[in-house]
């Protein structure tokens, strides 16, 4: 094959490995490096914090996690989250974010934080009532979790860099009032309970994010709001509702 024949089959190849132009990769800025951090899927643990159990009508006590999924391309990161259509009634839920190096299946607790890559915070947004319509129901809740841009998220901090967080505030305000207060060190499943749990239901892999639950205090946004929270020792995000 000549040098010619090459670069016309290698542009017929481009042509025609899709049908249509895939979609960019979805991917967060880490913190200190130049390259992105590319994210595969979005895992989101429930009811995580006793108080918000409790505010949410749930037995704070220790019973096996639960796991929904948002799609890695709700995540936002410009720093402006437009209000979604279809609902009246829109949640904050300021939570630790865990980013995952390494994956696997059926992950040791002992060895599961020899996955992380790193941290960071993001927001899980949710269409409350759309939520609440589909829990009545007994539906799947992605309409009310997994719409556009409903994961605001920092810049990730490498685990090399701060370590694993065992504790630590987590914290919310709107508005420069004080809407959401605890520590990380109240989650009911700690990070590599998580991890092992969520290993043995999928095979986890590099570029996985794990929503590790949120504390006490959501609460409804409006369009002009602006959030500003963070956890200790990991980062802070700031989002105008728009």
């Amino acid at each position: 094959m000549t040098v010619l024949d090459a670069d016309v089959a290698q542009k017929t190849t481009e042509k025609t490995a899709y049908v249509i132009a895939p979609q960019p990769i979805p991917a967060l800025p880490v913190r200190g490096e130049r390259g992105l951090f590319p994210v595969h899927r979005i895992y989101c643990v429930g009811r995580n914090y006793a108080e918000h159990a409790i505010e949410m009508g749930h037995d704070p006590n220790r019973e096996p996690p639960f796991f929904f999924q948002k799609n890695p391309d709700n995540l936002l990161l410009t720093g402006e989250f437009p209000y979604p259509a279809m609902t009246k009634d829109v949640h904050y839920e300021l939570e630790m974010v865990v980013a995952l190096g390494r994956g696997g299946k059926d992950i040791p607790v002992e060895s599961a934080l020899d996955c992380v890559y790193g941290y960071g915070v993001g927001l899980d947004m949710t269409r409350r009532d759309l939520q609440g319509e589909m829990k009545k129901l007994g539906r799947p809740w992605e309409i009310g979790k997994a719409f556009e841009h409903s994961a605001p998220c920092s810049e990730l901090v490498p685990a090399s860099a701060i370590g694993h967080p065992s504790q630590g505030l987590v914290w919310l305000d709107v508005n420069g009032e004080r809407r959401q207060t605890g520590d990380i060190n109240q989650m009911i499943w700690k990070v590599p309970e998580m991890i092992s749990y969520l290993s043995g239901l999928f095979e986890l892999r590099p570029g996985d994010l794990i929503m590790s639950g949120t504390p006490a205090g959501v609460g409804a946004i409006k369009p002009g709001d602006v959030m500003t929270g963070g956890v200790a020792g990991v980062g802070e995000l700031r989002v105008a509702v728009v």
